[in-house]
């Protein structure tokens, strides 16, 4: 494995990471950043698609909507393996999300299992997700005190 190889997957890996991390911080047009203007973003609940967003514009006012409804998130990023191909790369990459959402009063922690089929580009020596497929595979819901 070369150096170059070496440094694209810690720039993927970096990617996905900041997507949580400003994901959790709720600084929407900065998490817009890490995407092409012409991204797609799919989400499966279930095996059912609940979610088609095509760029970012749209996508930003749904993360907006989104977030609008959210009191607290909090991501752990897992295994992320990526396939490279000059300037472009696919990827795989595991997460849990919980969110606290506040329901007739009450706090309700939502933990999601997800797993994120990705397309990258890099741009002018950076990388950016083009496509964004989520697949929510578990989902338990439960009050919090």
């Amino acid at each position: 494995m070369t150096l170059e190889i070496l440094k694209t997957k810690e720039d993927l890996r970096n990617l996905i990471d900041h997507y949580a991390y400003l994901s959790d911080d709720k600084k929407i047009a900065e998490v817009m950043d890490l995407f092409t203007p012409d991204v797609t973003y799919k989400v499966y609940m279930g095996g059912a698609l609940v979610a088609d967003v095509s760029g970012r514009e749209n996508m930003e006012k749904d993360f907006n909507y989104h977030a609008s409804l959210v009191k607290t998130y909090f991501t752990l990023n897992g295994q992320h393996t990526v396939k490279i191909d000059g300037e472009s790369a696919a990827g795989i990459s595991f997460t849990q999300i919980k969110m606290i959402r506040e329901v007739e009063g009450k706090d309700i922690l939502t933990d999601y299992s997800v797993k994120y089929d990705d397309s990258y580009v890099a741009q002018n020596g950076k990388w950016f997700i083009k496509n964004r497929v989520a697949h929510f595979m578990i989902i338990e819901e439960r009050p919090i005190s």
